[in-house]
């Protein structure tokens, strides 16, 4: 009778220990999936419609893509970390309306807080507005403890009130500020795309290959292990939320540039794109897990499948429904992906 070695011997697997299909299903990487969703809805729209795939559409898909992409690559270092900004279209709304009225004559009578600034007066005034509502967030969350739900959840309503203030209700035009928006400096690719991309790379950069990055996902995954091991977790907070408050103000010069004026109603809807992309993209809402490049597909695969719908004149109130139904099997395929973790 031969005894069996313990090489060949079958692993014993306690109740509570994770099933191979549970570890299967924890290890998918959301980056492969991602690009085969995008490379299905790509082939699907383009036998739907003569006019999806075409280079001009893409480049529109790219446009449509930048600005909220540019706010979502600093709001998914901010999510890894475990905090959320919800206030970022309000946000983008009052630092775009901000924009328009300090170069607003003050002779107009659209708005009575017209400065008549120039263009490099007012983007200062706008960055130290935006600067100020990044440390307003930082500080109430670091120091004074607050729970970025509710501190940006507020911010949300405080600053679309702002805006509507400060436009006194109507819309203000922005002239002789195109350029950032319109221009196709190569390849006849909008300046916005190339921003766009130079922001992603920069984020990746950030967290791959810095301290700062490996802190963030140290604070994120385990805020009190990380205050332990010596990393100052409210610095790393709050480099976060000034970091996507200064990426919103981008977003929100280059949007008021692409279409020369600022809206009361300007960047509604960008927090929910934003967060549903980090979340599609692999971002945890606990914190300490995500990716720049997960948040990029996930970006693009709402933008082709919004303009693909749109191309087959699919109602565009079902492409709200659908985004507001990404987020929410997003969220639950994160929290399956947290039970199959932990063998549950």
């Amino acid at each position: 009778m031969t005894e069996t070695t313990l090489e060949n011997a079958a692993p014993v697997r306690g109740p509570g220990a994770p099933s191979r299909l549970s570890q299967r299903v924890a290890a998918l990487p959301e980056t492969a999936a991602l690009l085969l969703v995008l490379i299905g809805l790509i082939v699907y729209f383009s036998f739907a419609s003569e006019f999806f795939f075409d280079f001009d559409n893409f480049v529109n898909i790219g446009q449509n893509t930048a600005v909220v992409g540019i706010i979502a690559m600093p709001a998914t270092i901010l999510l890894i970390g475990g905090q959320v900004d919800l206030s970022v279209g309000s946000v983008a709304g009052l630092l775009g309306m901000t924009m328009a009225v300090a170069t607003t004559a003050t002779d107009a009578t659209t708005t009575p807080y017209g400065l008549g600034a120039g263009i490099v007066v007012a983007l200062l005034i706008t960055i130290a507005v935006a600067l100020a509502i990044g440390v307003f967030n930082g500080f109430a969350v670091t120091k004074i403890g607050l729970n970025s739900l509710i501190v940006t959840l507020g911010g949300l309503a405080m600053f679309r009130g702002l805006t509507k203030v400060l436009g006194d209700g109507q819309t203000i035009r922005l002239n002789g500020f195109g350029d950032l928006g319109v221009s196709r400096p190569l390849f006849d690719i909008p300046t916005a795309v190339y921003i766009f991309l130079g922001v992603s790379v920069a984020s990746h950069l950030l967290l791959k290959y810095t301290v700062y990055g490996r802190s963030i996902y140290a604070v994120g995954a385990n805020p009190h292990a990380a205050r332990l091991a010596g990393i100052r977790t409210d610095r790393v907070l709050f480099i976060a939320f000034v970091l996507t408050t200064l990426a919103t103000a981008l977003a929100a010069l280059i949007r008021v540039s692409q279409i020369g004026s600022a809206s009361t109603n300007a960047g509604s809807g960008f927090e929910l794109t934003v967060v549903t992309a980090i979340i599609l993209g692999g971002a945890s809402l606990s914190g300490g897990r995500g990716s720049i490049a997960g948040t990029f597909l996930a970006l693009l695969v709402l933008s082709t499948l919004s303009n693909g719908l749109i191309q087959t004149d699919v109602p565009s109130f079902w492409i709200e429904f659908s985004e507001g139904a990404l987020l929410i099997i997003a969220v639950s395929f994160d929290r399956l992906r947290v039970r199959f973790a932990a063998g549950g």
